[in-house]
């Protein structure tokens, strides 16, 4: 395939900004979405410069209803194809869920599934008519288990996960993968948002970066791996805590979380 274009949601840093820069390193024109038109607009600049190749940007809030049928007509009417999704947008919050906001969890719900979500049945079609097509969708360490002080965050996470197992069964035969990129914490800006920079589990840790993150998702994708656990550690974790009675399981997450 000469020069695919991306499409990433949630471009404007973190994990969702590094994979733009390896996508435009590897040659690869890109669709770049998220709420901050400014910030868009200085990222594409720096791509084009730097890697010469095509950036358009699309400014959307995609935790509103319908915001990804909105993108989608946008790339439509502008005769572009979609031939890698990554749906990197998505956020967390930190608290006990009696006592947390809800308003902010259902718009995380309405972000971290439902536009994931309504992106690939969207876009999925058109790769399967085309018997080609990756699509890239962010989980976490975090959707292996239940995680108290952060419950509706994990559940979305195990989501993703589930969802992009099932859906990457479904398409394999029309040349078509869905790998869930499954990083543990890391460097990304995602704790201060989430108002965690003081839980056990960012606290005084060294952790990967976003570049280190966003490189194996990437290269992940590209070898169609349904699963993708970032970090040897997390992969041993991930899969040894299956084995665990879920119960225990729960306490240690709460343990590690607060």
């Amino acid at each position: 395939m000469i020069n695919p274009t991306a499409l990433i949601s949630g471009a404007s840093n973190g994990i969702g900004l590094e994979l733009a820069y390896e996508h435009a390193n590897c040659g690869g024109n890109l669709i770049l979405v998220a709420r901050n038109t400014k910030k868009l607009e200085e990222i594409k600049l720096e791509i084009e410069t730097k890697f010469k190749v095509k950036v358009n940007i699309i400014s959307k809030d995609l935790s509103l209803k319908d915001a990804a049928q909105d993108i989608y007509n946008e790339v439509k009417k502008h005769n572009l194809q979609v031939d890698y999704l990554i749906n990197n947008a998505g956020f967390g919050d930190f608290g006990m869920f009696v006592s947390t906001d809800w308003n902010k969890e259902e718009e995380m719900i309405n972000l971290n599934i439902t536009a994931l979500s309504q992106f690939t049945k969207l876009f999925i079609k058109d790769m399967v008519a085309r018997k080609n097509g990756k699509i890239l969708n962010l989980a976490s360490t975090a959707s292996f288990q239940p995680g108290p002080t952060m419950a509706v965050y994990f559940a979305t996470k195990a989501y993703v996960l589930s969802f992009s197992e099932a859906v990457a069964n479904e398409v394999k035969e029309f040349g078509v993968t869905v790998t869930a990129l499954c990083p543990g914490p890391t460097e990304s800006g995602f704790q201060t948002a989430a108002s965690m920079d003081n839980a056990k589990l960012f606290k005084d840790k060294k952790l990967p970066s976003s570049s280190e993150v966003a490189k194996y998702g990437y290269d992940a994708m590209l070898k169609g791996k349904t699963v993708a656990i970032h970090g040897t550690l997390n992969y041993i974790l991930a899969n040894s805590i299956r084995l665990l009675p879920r119960n225990l399981v729960t306490k240690i997450i709460r343990s590690v979380q607060e």
